[in-house]
């Protein structure tokens, strides 16, 4: 992009941090120009309904403070488990970058999910089951 005169280039967030990259701001979908930062990227997670699914997309979402191009990491697990033990071990293993991994997303420059998606998450969990129907996390 340097080496071309009024290039446009595109780089996730925590590069362009990282190297004291030039941005722009955005023009959301409530019409307000924002900033990529911590608090836009939250509040487009924020906005986004978590309630049918977790694949999120996070592109233009509600919100004044949202930034438009927004994007989450999910995991597909099958809802019935045919290897139960290792399903429980992953989730518990997700259970665990919840409650410890926001300190280091952070320190990385990326933005760890809002505490009400984990919770939301957490309650999916219960429908990941074994052969027998019980859930695989107890």
């Amino acid at each position: 992009m340097q080496r071309l005169p009024n290039s446009i280039g595109y780089v996730e967030y925590a590069y362009a941090k990282q190297n004291k990259m030039p941005y722009a701001l955005m023009q959301n979908a409530a019409g307000a120009f924002v900033a990529p930062d911590d608090a836009s990227f939250k509040a487009a997670a924020a906005g986004a309904d978590w309630s049918k699914t977790f694949f999120q997309i996070l592109t233009n979402q509600p919100g004044k403070d949202s930034w438009p191009i927004t994007g989450a990491t999910f995991i597909m697990m099958h809802l019935k488990q045919d290897k139960p033990p290792q399903a429980a071990a992953a989730l518990r293993f997700f259970d665990w970058a919840f409650k410890n991994g926001d300190k280091v997303a952070d320190e990385l420059d990326y933005v760890p999910m809002p505490d009400s998606v984990k919770a939301t998450i957490r309650q999916q969990w219960a429908k990941i089951v074994d052969a027998a129907g019980g859930p695989v996390l107890r």
